[in-house]
């Protein structure tokens, strides 16, 4: 029995350590609370970093430089600061500009994708211009816009850029069109009252926020000769300029008859240069006073209603995922490796 102390002595050892290591393991997590080092992490991790982020790939981007006639080519991140910083006021909330650093990915990737390059040059991905594809500029030109708030700006655009890295929106596990504007009229459009296609997450949504925003409400004058030369209709002496006949799911105008001839809003608005196809008009001797609400076509996601929702306290993920219905966050991982292993 003597001999059988020194066994027993370390069967018990090997017991109390058995017993001793989950006690251990579970001690950051006790009460369903965290502490130590382990638990200051966990409380410390963004709320918004749990959706697949990662670093843009090292993917090139060729922009042709419309004023210039040339085609500068540079990184993707790069590319997509630049287009930030073009599109969206750097003063605007954190999370307004990560859900249009998201929109502007989006976007390039489809660009990227796409093998129609209609209008642009050869070697040329994308243009610079907002009115085609998206707008660009590159830092020697924000530094000239913005002169001593160029730091500050550049830094928080390039964060933003940065915190939604390798993310994109896709519906159905394709990436969608991002489709943004400035200022709504209260309400976002579906697609098909602007477009000719009725996309699923491009439905018309409240916009309240866009109430505060500078560019909700215009005026400007036409003379009748002019309105008449421009939309190619005839009003004459009458005080009554068209019927309207009917509006879109967004509020704004569907259609208006001029004694026969049918116009659309969106016809309207781009051929008399309005900022929206909501408007109302008033004539007043030879001249047509028009008041327009919201700045753009109204599909998509309205910027200053991402600011609004932003300074609500909202992340990018909730903005974007209330201006495009149904859609999800994902990975551009595969998307780029397809567009890397193309070239």
């Amino acid at each position: 029995m003597k001999n059988m102390k020194p066994f027993i002595a370390l069967a018990s050892f090997l017991f109390a350590v058995t017993l001793l290591i989950p006690a251990l393991l579970v001690l950051p997590y006790k009460n369903g609370e965290t502490d130590g080092k382990l638990g200051e992490q966990l409380q410390q991790a963004p709320k918004n970093e749990a959706i697949g982020k990662g670093a843009d790939p090292a993917v090139e981007v060729a922009v042709y430089r419309t004023n210039k006639k040339e085609i500068e080519k540079l990184p993707l991140d790069k590319y997509l600061e630049g287009v930030v910083a073009a599109e969206m006021p750097a003063e605007f909330e954190k999370e307004a500009l990560k859900a249009q650093a998201l929109t502007a990915r989006t976007y390039i990737v489809n660009q990227l994708l796409n093998k129609d390059k209609k209008g642009l040059p050869k070697g040329a991905q994308v243009s610079d211009t907002g009115q085609i594809h998206q707008e660009y500029k590159s830092d020697d030109e924000l530094k000239r816009i913005w002169g001593s708030d160029y730091s500050w700006k550049k830094k928080k655009i390039a964060e933003a850029v940065k915190a939604t890295g390798g993310q994109i929106l896709t519906y159905n596990g394709r990436a969608i069109d991002a489709s943004f504007f400035s200022t709504s009229n209260g309400f976002t459009e579906n697609s098909e009252d602007y477009w000719q296609h009725a996309f699923p997450y491009l439905r018309s949504v409240e916009s309240p926020w866009d109430k505060k925003s500078p560019k909700y409400k215009s005026q400007l004058s036409v003379s009748v000769a002019d309105f008449e030369k421009k939309l190619g209709v005839k009003i004459g002496n009458s005080k009554t300029i068209g019927v309207i006949k009917g509006r879109t799911a967004g509020n704004r105008i569907g259609k208006v008859d001029f004694n026969g001839k049918i116009l659309t809003g969106k016809q309207i608005r781009e051929q008399l240069g309005l900022r929206s196809s909501d408007f109302s008009w008033e004539r007043r001797g030879n001249e047509i006073f028009i008041t327009t609400r919201g700045f753009g076509h109204g599909v998509g996601m309205s910027q200053y209603g991402a600011n609004g929702m932003a300074a609500e306290g909202k992340t990018y993920e909730d903005i974007v995922k209330y201006y495009y219905q149904g859609v999800a966050i994902s990975p551009a991982d595969s998307m780029l490796a397809t567009i890397t292993a193309g070239k």
